[in-house]
């Protein structure tokens, strides 16, 4: 599944309503993992991100039938990063009609 990484540009208020600024574009791999951290070392900062899950390409390119429009096109999930020093997995549980996330381990 194909993820897109943003940060909130700084603002006063800590994540107001700053421009969303991307970092990043990524794939998972046949596990529906990355093989590595999406931020690290001077990367990881406190801040509110986005992740956007495009959860439509991903079921499409498994063939499996949707409907025109798909009900889950892409998924944004915004988060907050309080602690640079702890670990964040954002996993995103899915299905064409669907979707969970939690803080993982």
């Amino acid at each position: 599944m194909k993820l897109e990484l943003y940060v909130r540009e700084t603002s006063p208020d800590g994540c107001g309503d700053g421009r969303w600024l991307s970092l990043r574009s990524v794939v998972t791999n046949a596990d529906g993992r990355l093989d590595g951290p999406l931020l690290s070392g001077g990367d990881f900062k406190v801040g509110c991100y986005r992740l956007i899950f495009d959860v439509e390409s991903y079921f499409m390119a498994k063939g499996v039938a949707l409907p025109k429009p798909a009900f889950l096109g892409k998924v944004p999930l915004d988060f907050g990063i309080a602690d640079a020093q702890a670990h964040y997995h954002v996993p995103l549980l899915v299905s064409p009609w669907s979707y969970s996330t939690y803080r993982g381990s």
